[in-house]
């Protein structure tokens, strides 16, 4: 993803769930960015182009230990 486009997704997923949360490119891809709520990383977004549709997954993964603990 582009700056630009990284900087929309930012500011839409500020106002949607938390403005806290930053994005940051990943190493080595471009099709995704990192989420990270103050320092903590928390997800990762993907950006999806499927027959000329442009979608983005928000992919959060929680650990049992990380609820139980």
């Amino acid at each position: 993803m582009n700056r630009e486009e990284t900087l929309r997704l930012e500011a839409y997923l500020k106002e949607k769930l938390n403005p806290g949360l930053r994005l940051l490119p990943r190493d080595k891809t471009d099709d995704s960015v990192e989420v990270y709520l103050g320092a903590e990383f928390i997800a990762v977004v993907y950006k999806d182009v499927d027959e000329g549709e442009t979608s983005y997954q928000f992919q959060m993964t929680v650990l049992e230990e990380d609820i139980n603990g």
